[in-house]
């Protein structure tokens, strides 16, 4: 790999690296309207994300790509393979995509001498996979030969024709390797995860659908007292992912809620992610009620569980306008006590997110796409990133954390939505509307599109290549020049917290009188007024 492009893939690994509190969800084919396989992956974190395209490359014997610490410090090399793939975002030219949930597990398992955290193992392996059951083969191999410092891991595979969960701990200080277990999501299934270890037993001979690094896990979990059973009874789950009220409240919740919209009928209970003692984990994968399309999973990513009794718009913790957003830290102490904010899957905390879309009957290129938002799921809006492309929007690739500019999405996005944060009842529609009016035509124009380029691909592949390129890259840059229209016309219409009307007259809309009520609940006499007094004052100015 030329030396510019390693630095460029560096410093986007570097950048991603805080991600510690994301939501997975998968998708196999048959539970999909149009056959795609699916992985989303909500990428939380305190950062501000750079989308990279890594082109493909051949390497000769003495090429390394070299891991790096923030401060640049080389912390050691890994060997090049002979022919690396392109890889956009999360998804290399083969359509393989990969998502990732950081779990926790045990704190005594991290080894500080491997060479590979997660970050950096998803970049390599999406550089060497040809699918996703080579990936967990790549990923075991990669951790064995230069060891894995990561605390704990679930991974989200898929690519044409497969959907595979994986799930990686350390061997502890000094070990080699990693232990891992890796399922296959059955036919017509979808599952999710969220920051907790999900596999429990498995079959250790079904080399179908499962995939492992070996019993050494079993001698491990018995040598540390978490298990002590049979080794055909083995509880992955149990023996290295233990889970406390809290944690369950923080991680299981967003699993309860993506499975209780997929199928209602199945009437998932809420007493697993409340922590009642001996209540039944959630499946690892369900069968949902009707197939998925798109715009349905784009809704699965925008979930502050409304209406449930968690639904974080309502109640006085909300605001006077529903604002469900709960700034850090999420648990906090009164009078002794130890509280917690609920952990929605959309979150203000959200560097980027997307839903990719892996798809059997079309060409790699135009098969593999990636559906890219950035900053908070709810507003953001999702612009398309096929698999084949050789470049990516300028916008979305600049900009740091420590200065705003409108000539990055990614604080374009963030300035929208912390804005409406102020007004969040008010605000949302509007923003919802051109999410709409944008994501609804990209989805217009899907068909066409790739039509087209299936028919450029047998002249010219090239000129197909180059199509599907202008095509994201323009509409990528668009959305991010109305998102800073939408920005502006925000701050002009609620500035100051009135709201002007379509003929911009300033009006006053007060506060609901549900918020009211709690506030003069609170203090009943500071605000009264006197029977004689009448609210004839003009407003204050």
């Amino acid at each position: 790999m030329p030396h510019h492009l390693t630095r460029l893939l560096v410093a986007a690994l570097l950048f991603a690296t805080p991600a510690m509190a994301c939501t997975n969800f998968i998708a196999s084919s048959q539970a999909t309207t149009d056959g795609s396989v699916i992985v989303t992956y909500t990428c939380d974190g305190e950062f501000h994300p750079h989308l990279r395209h890594t082109p493909a490359a051949d390497h000769g014997p003495d090429d390394y790509f070299e891991i790096k610490t923030w401060g640049g410090e080389v912390r050691g090399k890994v060997k090049q393979p002979a022919h690396t793939f392109a890889v956009v975002n999360l998804m290399n030219e083969n359509q393989v995509a990969i998502g990732e949930t950081t779990t926790g597990g045990r704190e005594e398992l991290t080894n500080p001498d491997g060479l590979l955290g997660y970050w950096h193992l998803m970049q390599l392996t999406l550089q060497r996979a040809k699918s996703a059951r080579h990936a967990i083969e790549v990923m075991g191999e990669l951790v064995a030969e230069y060891g894995y410092n990561s605390t704990a891991e679930s991974f989200a595979i898929g690519d044409p024709k497969e959907a595979w969960i994986m799930e990686m701990v350390g061997p502890g200080p000094g070990g080699d390797g990693a232990h891992w277990v890796a399922l296959r999501v059955p036919d017509g299934y979808v599952s999710a995860y969220a920051n907790l270890g999900r596999i429990g037993n498995f079959d250790w001979d079904d080399k179908d659908n499962c995939l492992h690094s070996g019993t050494d896990m079993v001698d491990l979990a018995r040598k540390k007292s978490w298990y002590d059973g049979d080794m055909d009874d083995f509880n992955w789950r149990e023996a290295f992912h233990p889970a406390t009220a809290q944690k369950l409240r923080y991680t299981a919740t967003r699993v309860w809620s993506l499975f209780r919209r997929c199928a209602p009928s199945q009437d998932f209970p809420e007493d697993f992610h409340r922590g009642v003692p001996d209540a039944e984990p959630y499946p690892l994968w369900i069968k949902p009620d009707h197939q998925l399309d798109i715009p349905a999973i784009f809704d699965l990513m925008r979930d502050h569980y409304e209406s449930t009794d968690y639904d974080m718009s309502k109640g006085v913790d909300a605001g006077p306008y529903g604002n469900p957003t709960r700034w850090r830290p999420m648990g906090f102490d009164v009078d002794g006590k130890q509280y917690t904010w609920e952990r929605p899957i959309s979150t203000q905390q959200t560097g980027f997110s997307m839903v990719t879309q892996s798809r059997s009957w079309l060409p790699d290129a135009v098969g593999g796409l990636t559906w890219y938002g950035l900053d908070d799921t709810w507003f953001t809006c999702y612009v398309p990133l096929y698999c084949g492309i050789d470049a990516v929007p300028e916008s979305y690739a600049r900009g740091n954390l420590g200065q705003f500019s409108w000539d990055s999405a990614w604080w374009t996005f963030n300035f929208v939505s912390n804005f409406a944060a102020l007004k969040f009842s008010y605000m949302s529609p509007d923003i919802k509307t051109v999410q709409d009016q944008l994501e609804g035509q990209f989805l217009a124009l899907q068909p066409a599109i790739e039509k087209t380029a299936v028919e450029l691909a047998k002249k010219d592949p090239e000129l197909m290549r180059a199509y599907l390129t202008d095509y994201s890259v323009q509409h990528a840059e668009d959305v991010v020049r109305k998102w800073r229209d939408l920005g502006e016309y925000l701050l002009t219409t609620y500035n100051d917290g009135y709201v002007k009307d379509a003929d911009g007259r300033v009006t006053e809309q007060g506060y609901p009188e549900s918020w009211l009520r709690s506030v003069l609940k609170e203090r009943p006499e500071q605000f009264l007024l006197p029977d004689e007094n009448k609210l004839t004052e003009p407003a204050d100015y």
